[in-house]
């Protein structure tokens, strides 16, 4: 009798197994010349699965080892993001980087996500270049400032973009998009915005200014601010800024997606002095755990002394393993102390991952113990955004 095939016991495609057996590999490997043999292998898995636009096979490998195996987990994420990101070529003519300048920005008005004309991107390739880029690094920018709803979604995507943008790199040109193209950008107080482009140097070479002897990421982050925010300022017309050090796409997402949180409860609280003409510390903040299956982050609903209507909200999103971190809450008072604001309360319960079901902004928690729609006063509301990051 002939039997019936067995699917395989994890149930995951055969190429996620492939990347499993690499990513544990890798991660119990005990020597450099052991690390070499399993990273080559999981370059070319990635690779091929990047190629042919597999983005099921990634996910499913990367989500099985994150509850299973983290430290394959982040072997794997490591190959996965240093493969996207690295564009395509001849390695052994150069090295390619895909790289992103993250800014912040909040205004009461719309934060522009538009097309960069020539000469700005003229101007911020001279800054970029002296300030953060290694010397002889070729560079190329997509034209476009960027808001995080209109960047690359997955790991295949990026990679293609990255592939496109190291090619106008070796013709020493700048990649052309059409912003009709690309999705609408939502509306929020604070967001960030990204500059994208790809660095192309002789393999073995420098690619920033703080891997050469004399140069360091604390002076180039500082000339990037200073010398930076003046190209930008007019293409950022009444937004305040700060801008992150440029660096590694995902790296440098990473590092503004931390450093989003913290700007915007900074602008959240200047927005609602100058909104309502209250000072910092006329402000009450309450802070509540928001949960889905598990902790998912924590929400800050503010309103004003004397009150408990919930005036304006902002969202901290929890990152990477931060719902085991119980100091949580106390960064985020910290935070709010230092813009002023002197009246803090911390709300212990639970409270369920609630969204308006009319305009789909999050609900923030009230002095009473309660998720409520964030709402200003009639007479303060008129041209501010509607949905609050």
């Amino acid at each position: 009798m002939k039997r019936s095939r067995l699917g395989r016991r994890s149930g995951l495609p055969r190429e996620a197994e492939n990347l499993l057996w690499l990513a544990v590999g890798l991660a119990e490997s005990g020597s450099r010349a052991e690390d070499t043999f399993w990273d080559t292998r999981l370059a070319v898995a990635v690779d091929g699965l990047l190629h042919s636009g597999d983005e099921d096979a990634l996910s499913a490998a990367l989500d099985h080892l994150y509850t299973s195996n983290p430290a394959a987990h982040d072997a794997l994420a490591d190959a996965v993001e240093s493969r996207a990101e690295g564009g395509s070529g001849d390695p052994a003519r150069h090295q390619a980087l895909l790289i992103t300048a993250p800014i912040l920005a909040w205004s009461r008005f719309n934060i522009p996500a538009s097309t960069l004309p020539a000469s700005a991107l003229a101007n911020l390739r001279v800054h970029l270049s002296a300030h953060v880029l290694a010397d002889k690094v070729k560079l190329a920018f997509a034209n476009v400032l960027f808001s995080p709803d209109q960047l690359p979604q997955g790991y295949c995507e990026t990679a293609r973009f990255a592939a496109e943008l190291a090619a106008a790199a070796e013709r020493n040109r700048d990649l052309t998009i059409d912003a009709e193209t690309l999705p609408e950008t939502a509306r929020f107080l604070s967001d960030v915005r990204y500059l994208v482009a790809a660095v192309i140097s002789e393999p073995g070479a420098p690619i920033f200014r703080w891997q050469e002897k004399d140069g360091s990421r604390e002076h180039s982050a500082l000339q990037w601010r200073t010398q930076g925010s003046a190209c930008l300022a007019p293409l950022l017309a009444g937004c305040a800024t700060e801008l992150v050090l440029p660096d590694a796409y995902f790296a440098a997402c990473r590092q503004a997606d931390r450093m989003s949180r913290a700007y915007s409860i900074r602008a959240s609280v200047a927005f609602l002095s100058t909104t309502l003409d209250t000072p910092p510390d006329g402000v009450r903040a309450v802070i509540a755990p928001f949960f889905d299956r598990q902790l998912e982050e924590y929400r800050i609903g503010f309103t004003t002394l004397g009150s408990n209507a919930v005036v304006h909200g902002v969202v901290w999103p929890l990152l990477g393993v931060e719902d085991d971190n119980p100091d949580v809450p106390q960064q985020i008072e910290q935070t709010l102390r230092e813009c002023g604001v002197t009246t803090v309360l911390q709300l212990e319960q639970r409270f369920p991952m609630e969204y308006c079901d009319d305009c789909g902004s999050p609900m923030y928690p009230s002095p009473d113990g309660e998720a409520v729609h964030a709402e200003l006063p009639e007479e303060s509301a008129e041209q501010v955004p509607r949905h609050l990051h």
